[in-house]
């Protein structure tokens, strides 16, 4: 009985099929480092490098020290070669921010689902008008947050190099002065074992 068990063990290795599950929950802010490709623990790191730049940046503690500035956040380009959920280091880069309460956020993403809202509430006749939300009082955005995600690879027979670059920028919309820039590079590099990458 042992020696089908270990039998069937092995063919399931063999196969890389999962003849048995096994989950468990870690620790998310333990350092993971499964590949070198972008991972759990890069996004964190980019994240926390960028609110914390941003948010101890002379000029920027100045102006949040008397009000609170209303972003927002236009899409961060991914030009790495890699499919990176850009749209999740936002979430949790603007998130970090919000949290802060030095900075209001508006959603550019949800215009049409809000003025879906608006038409519903004021034009379908189904709201009552006295406590429907009113057109032209939303408030602008004063800066727009945005940036570039990209990487270099370079790999030898059995060495993978990776070399990231995270950039953001917050423009002032009425001027188009950038008030604040910086970038968070990462480095990883995995050698190749027995069975690949």
């Amino acid at each position: 009985m042992y020696g089908l068990k270990k039998l069937i063990w092995g063919m399931c290795v063999v196969m890389g099929a999962g003849c048995a599950t096994s989950v468990k929950y870690k620790d998310v802010t333990k350092e993971e480092t499964t590949t070198a490709d972008f991972g759990l623990t890069d996004l964190q790191q980019i994240a926390n490098k960028m609110v914390d730049s941003l948010l101890s940046f002379p000029p920027i503690v100045q102006m949040t020290n008397e009000r609170s500035p209303v972003i927002f956040v236009d899409v961060i380009k991914n030009k790495t070669l890699e499919h990176i959920d850009t749209e999740s280091i936002t979430d949790t880069v603007r998130t970090k921010i919000l949290r802060s309460g030095k900075f209001r956020f508006v959603d550019m993403t949800k215009v049409d689902a809000a003025k879906k809202q608006f038409e519903f509430q004021n034009e379908g006749g189904m709201v009552n008008q006295t406590t429907a939300a009113a057109f032209g009082r939303q408030i602008g955005a004063e800066y727009m947050l945005y940036g570039n995600f990209a990487s270099i690879v370079k790999r030898t027979s059995n060495v993978k190099d990776i070399y990231y670059k995270f950039t953001l920028n917050l423009m002032e919309l009425e001027t188009g002065i950038i008030e604040w820039a910086d970038e968070k590079e990462l480095r990883k590099i995995s050698k190749r074992s027995l069975f690949g990458w």
